[in-house]
């Protein structure tokens, strides 16, 4: 069972969680993949999502794929993302992650790459190739960016801790003969915009 945090404590989810042998690794990740097919609506899973204290999870997305005391070796290309956890369900946030990473575990010699990165030349593929290429990075990249969200859980990261502000702020522009109030310490002015550029540049401030 996944520990909703948003109703129950979850003492796990901001905890580095600790390395476990491969063969304790294996048997971890079967009961976490049993968790995510009987939900049916996840990608990925992390132990300590379901109260297990151990460097573990794992990964949907293209393939199964399991991670034991993984750890990112490189990371390339910073894209902006917008992921959801099973853990905060309805709470999707705004994040950065990596189009391209590169990860060892303990299970496995050398590494693995996970990446978005167009593989060829596509442009002398028809418009469906095209189109079937497209949504295959699109799936890779997701597929990146599931790993480094679980690898996040591993190290006792929440997607919250990476929301980022998306927010477009425009500065406005005042007119030369706006009525703006400026104020230093006690002191409080109003007068036209172009009049007060002497005293913003003693120091004053709009309010």
């Amino acid at each position: 069972m996944v520990i909703d945090c948003f109703k129950e404590d979850n003492p796990l989810i901001q905890k580095k969680l600790k390395e476990v042998s491969v063969e304790e690794g294996l048997e971890i990740a079967t009961k976490l993949f049993e968790i995510l097919n009987e939900r049916g609506d996840g990608i990925g899973l992390a132990a300590n999502q379901v109260g297990i204290d151990a460097q573990v999870a794992v990964v949907n997305v293209r393939e199964p794929l399991i991670l034991i005391n993984p750890k990112i070796v490189s990371k390339e290309n910073e894209i902006p993302y917008y992921e959801g956890c099973l853990s905060f369900p309805g709470k999707g946030v705004h994040t950065k992650r990596y189009e391209t990473i590169q990860v060892e575990t303990a299970q496995v010699e050398g590494s693995w790459i996970f990446s978005g990165v167009s593989e060829g030349n596509n442009e002398s593929r028809g418009s469906w190739e095209k189109d079937k290429s497209n949504q295959d990075r699109e799936l890779r990249i997701l597929e990146a960016v599931c790993v480094q969200h679980e690898i996040d859980h591993l190290n006792g990261m929440r997607i919250l801790d990476r929301q980022v502000d998306t927010t477009i702020r425009v500065e406005k522009k005042i007119g030369r003969n706006q009525l703006v109030t400026i104020k230093k310490g006690d002191a409080v002015k109003v007068l036209k915009y172009k009049k007060a550029q002497n005293f913003l540049n003693q120091g004053w401030e709009i309010e």
